[in-house]
């Protein structure tokens, strides 16, 4: 059953209207209503595209975080083939906010590491929401090294709200364990790709997608804190969450300008949770567009034009 935001209101009376007139003529009674159900469809069709033409920030966060949206398990087991999934630190224990292993993209082996935050009440909570905790992160460095020890390319899938922030996780070096893995990130001598499906929290994000290609789809977001706990910062007031989220740019459309990401991936009108496999089939495209930008490159290169990218960031602010 499909779920809307409370900005799709207006696309949501439609189509249940038409859903209601398909239902009055599956029962047979020897009318048709086709042309009324057509009218419907093509109402909510421009209604929907009309709203998703003019998405504010905040409404692109309500977006990105939507429950129906295609999460990390979803790409991997579309794009990668023979994927064998790693698990733990070899220092403390398993982290499943992050998953990662490897397998094959597009016929070529390659290491992938994602944040996934479940779809289930039961998978939330065994994933933590996609909040991970030191454990996760240096499972992350651990497949990172695997992969640069064999030459495999490093795909990341970002999407989360933020690294766990619980006592037990500062306790276990949550900082360090970030620090880290994006450390490893940049150094890597293998072509690296992040895309970030939902949301790109903070060092929790940074933490897997300190990539040589960055990019978004089109609704998701990407900043270093989430609107509430801005608003909750600058004004002691989590309701001014869309004065936040307007103000920090978070949009993709925002970074691409900024230079903060490379590319931005459209996503099906009314974004990817409408339609995931035409989503991950434009996901997969521009992943493999990314890699053969580094095709025959040599590895000092990539290192070399992965921390020029990251440079100029802050040159170009």
């Amino acid at each position: 059953m499909r779920s809307y935001l409370d900005f799709e209101k207006p696309v949501a009376e439609l189509e249940a209207k038409a859903d209601e007139l398909r239902a009055l003529e599956a029962k047979g009674e020897g009318y048709s209503l086709s042309e009324e159900i057509g009218k419907l469809d093509a109402k909510a069709s421009q209604a929907l595209k009309d709203l998703y033409a003019q998405l504010t920030p905040w409404q692109k966060t309500l977006v990105a975080r939507h429950p129906q949206r295609p999460h990390f398990k979803d790409y991997c087991a579309a794009l990668i083939d023979e994927f064998t999934p790693m698990a733990g630190d070899r220092a403390f224990g398993e982290d499943e906010a992050i998953v990662g292993g490897f397998g094959r993209f597009r016929g070529e082996p390659v290491c992938v590491i994602g944040q996934e935050k479940g779809s289930t009440t039961e998978t939330r909570i065994r994933h933590n929401f996609g909040m991970a905790k030191p454990e996760g992160y240096r499972k992350a460095v651990r497949l990172m090294e695997l992969a640069d020890r064999f030459g495999l390319p490093v795909l990341s899938f970002v999407d989360t709200a933020g690294a766990y922030p619980g006592i037990e996780a500062e306790e276990r070096g949550q900082a360090e364990a970030i620090a880290r893995s994006t450390d490893a990130c940049l150094g890597l001598r293998t072509p690296s790709v992040a895309l970030v499906i939902g949301e790109g929290g903070s060092g929790g994000a940074i933490a897997i997608a300190a990539a040589s290609r960055v990019m978004m789809l089109e609704h998701a977001i990407y900043s270093v804190i989430s609107p509430e706990g801005a608003a909750s910062i600058l004004w002691r007031d989590t309701a001014r969450a869309q004065d936040a989220a307007t103000g920090m740019k978070i949009t993709a459309q925002d970074l691409l300008k900024f230079g903060v990401i490379d590319r931005i991936v459209t996503e099906p009108m009314g974004g990817a949770h409408r339609d995931p496999d035409a989503a991950i089939g434009r996901a997969s495209d521009a992943i493999a567009s990314a890699l053969s930008d580094f095709a025959g490159v040599e590895p000092e290169a990539i290192v070399a034009r992965r921390a020029e990218k990251f440079l100029a960031i802050g040159r170009n602010l």
